[in-house]
């Protein structure tokens, strides 16, 4: 690698570009845009933007014209932290809840206008789930935990989410608008979401958010359980648990972790993982309400 002047500019440029890809809109960010942003012109900018796609640091969003980071920029960083993905690191935390309730917990992540289940643990009681198997997914608001990632959103994705998925939510039995804001607002001010709605029958949960060091919600510990099981007594207690587990899982979130941003990709790695594990488990039987 040269280290003339220009080489040293050229490669300023492209760590700057990554730093306004890394800072802005997941969905990614025009060409014009970016060079506004940098302050260069578009020529300059994309030539940038190629020799950064070459290394697959950055991608450019299929059928669009906006760029955004790529995944090999993630796994890089990831490896450079040393930091265990957030499937990884909820591992532990999900299996102590688990024990220590005796009840099924579940992590949760957003995708899109969803949320995809990370990984659960699998209590004694055989009860039924809204997202099913680990992968599974529902729309965000549907569930606990789900409501739990939804209510903690900046308001402009929040709004956005609620236009899009009014819709799914009443083909799945859910409440009405009025009702979904009522029950986000609520959750906004108590920070969980206990839910008992009938949706499932006989089944209850508690959900809580899992912040990132920015603030942002990006996950959900939520706890599915029968109805007779989150009485008045139990509850606060339970609340009281997860609240403490969800912020321990957050103060040790790595930043880069694909899971954060790309759950779908993070679950494709761990396929091969999640297959092992449920061979070598006893057959389950039930599913629990996330």
């Amino acid at each position: 690698m040269s280290d003339s002047p220009e080489t040293v500019s050229s490669l300023r440029r492209a760590l700057g570009l990554l730093r306004l890809l890394a800072g802005g809109d997941p969905a990614g960010i025009r060409l014009k845009d970016l060079a506004d942003m940098a302050g260069s012109s578009q020529p300059t900018v994309h030539r940038a933007l190629r020799d950064l796609i070459a290394e697959g640091f950055v991608e450019q969003v299929a059928g669009g014209k906006r760029y955004r980071m790529a995944l090999d920029f993630f796994v890089l960083a990831a490896r450079a932290g040393q930091a265990g993905g957030l499937r990884e690191l909820a591992r532990p935390v999900l299996l102590r809840l688990s024990a220590t309730l005796s009840d099924t917990i579940f992590l949760l992540v957003r995708n899109g206008y969803d949320a995809v289940c990370l990984d659960r643990i699998e209590g004694p009681f055989p009860i039924r789930s809204f997202t099913g198997d680990i992968g599974g997914k529902v729309p965000l608001g549907l569930g606990q935990g789900s409501l739990a990632i939804l209510a903690h959103l900046p308001e402009a994705e929040r709004e956005a989410v609620i236009r899009f998925n009014i819709p799914r939510l009443l083909d799945r039995g859910f409440l009405d608008e009025a009702g979904l804001r009522m029950a986000l607002a609520k959750a906004r001010e108590q920070g969980w979401v206990n839910l008992n709605t009938g949706l499932i029958q006989g089944m209850a949960g508690v959900g809580v958010p899992v912040f990132d060091a920015e603030g942002r919600a990006v996950a959900a510990l939520s706890v599915g359980t029968l109805a007779e099981r989150l009485g008045e007594e139990r509850l606060p207690g339970v609340v009281g648990i997860l609240k403490a587990e969800a912020a321990s899982l957050g103060a040790g979130l790595n930043p880069f972790d694909i899971a954060l941003r790309y759950p779908s990709r993070s679950l494709s790695v761990v396929a091969d993982q999640i297959g092992a594990e449920i061979a070598a488990s006893p057959e389950r039987s039930g599913r629990s309400q996330p």
